[in-house]
């Protein structure tokens, strides 16, 4: 076992961390706050796809909670969850960035959110990648815990 720690390691657990607050945040808002905050559009096709994410945003915040854990306490099963969930926030980020395209999201004269449209969606993509290039990257790290 190892105790170099990766450049970046404290930096990709804060990462995960949040992201899974991020998540859950959003999604407690959405449903029991007030979802006009979070929504670029009133129609009913917009919340129909919107309500089509939770499962898989819940998929992204149990790799996320779970890669911080294993993180946390230095277990090999980090590079899986990290790997699951860069991934499944890569794919989300993609699904959401394409719906914004075909339906003028960025082209809405809300300016404020379009930005937070935006941030989620960078948020996505770049963190997503991130994760993935940390943990690829360290992976002989992550198989010298075993």
């Amino acid at each position: 076992m190892t105790d170099a720690e990766p450049r970046h390691y404290r930096l990709t657990l804060g990462l995960v961390l949040a992201a899974f607050a991020a998540l859950v945040a959003y999604w407690v808002i959405w449903f029991f706050v007030d979802r006009s905050w979070l929504a670029n559009m009133d129609t009913q096709p917009y919340y129909v796809f919107e309500n089509a994410f939770p499962a898989a945003d819940g998929w992204l915040a149990v790799a996320c909670a779970a890669g911080a854990w294993a993180l946390w306490k230095r277990r090999p099963s980090a590079l899986f969850w990290l790997l699951a969930g860069g991934s499944a926030s890569v794919y989300l980020g993609l699904m959401d960035v394409l719906f914004d395209l075909e339906n003028g999201i960025y082209h809405s004269p809300d300016t404020g959110s379009v930005a937070v449209e935006l941030f989620i969606n960078v948020g996505c993509l770049a963190g997503g990648a991130a994760i993935i290039h940390f943990a690829w990257k360290h992976r002989r790290y992550f198989f010298s815990l075993e």
